[in-house]
């Protein structure tokens, strides 16, 4: 038994010897497998990373692209914001247009006040002419004391006339006598020219029948004869 022993002993020591030197020989081929291995892990790091920054990015695209809903929700806010603004421009066309009508109309409604009058005032004017043309037919020397009746009646004309002034005026009827002042084809008619000594060209010399105005516009223009050169 104890050769047994010893021959099962020798037997090991052997293997174990011939185990040793080829884990030697062997040796150079797996410091060789020891840099593809690395570069394998490395890359298979690297595929798993890129993986995961596609999943992390394609969330992302896809949040930028709003579902069909709200794409559709997102259409019909454009559209109502469109619609509303269109009826706020309307709106703003039709305040103008009313404050244009309300202004046209109370400037109707100041002319008319102010206006309203004028053939009234024309048929006055009338009056106030034969008025006028009765008081200068009187002549100067009738006007005495000799004459009581005809000096209390020219005086009551000129009173009458002054009266009829006074009114014109409170109402806005004013008197045009342009004596002198130089031609206004707005305010007056010329009836003829004539060259004058002493009178600027341009002027009213004469005044055959006077003008008025009413309210600043011209009810009557006065007749007159303006100045030439000579």
């Amino acid at each position: 038994m104890p050769e047994a022993y010893a021959v099962t002993a020798a037997t090991t020591v052997m293997m174990a010897a011939c185990c040793v030197r080829l884990v030697r020989r062997n040796l150079p081929a797996l410091s060789y497998l020891r840099p593809s291995l690395r570069l394998l892990c490395t890359a298979a790091k690297q595929k798993s990373n890129s993986s995961s920054l596609e999943e992390g990015v394609q969330p992302s695209e896809q949040k930028s692209e709003p579902p069909a809903p709200d794409k559709v929700l997102l259409e019909e806010k454009g559209r109502l914001e469109e619609q509303l603004k269109e009826t706020v421009e309307k709106y703003k066309r039709a305040l103008a247009d009313t404050e244009n009508l309300r202004q046209r109309s109370q400037k109707l409604v100041e002319e008319a006040k102010l206006y309203g009058i004028q053939g009234f005032c024309k048929d006055l004017l009338e009056v106030a002419d034969i008025l006028e043309k009765a008081t200068q037919s009187v002549p100067e020397e009738e006007i005495s004391n000799e004459n009581p009746h005809l000096k209390s009646l020219y005086e009551g004309l000129v009173m009458t006339g002054v009266q009829i002034q006074k009114v014109f005026t409170k109402h806005g009827l004013l008197r045009l006598d342009p004596v002198g002042a130089k031609f206004d084809p707005y305010e007056h008619e010329a009836l003829f020219h004539t060259p004058m000594e002493g009178k600027e060209p341009g002027t009213v010399a004469l005044v055959s029948k006077v003008g008025y105005k009413l309210h600043g516009r011209t009810l009557r223009p006065a007749l007159v004869g303006v100045v030439k050169e000579a």
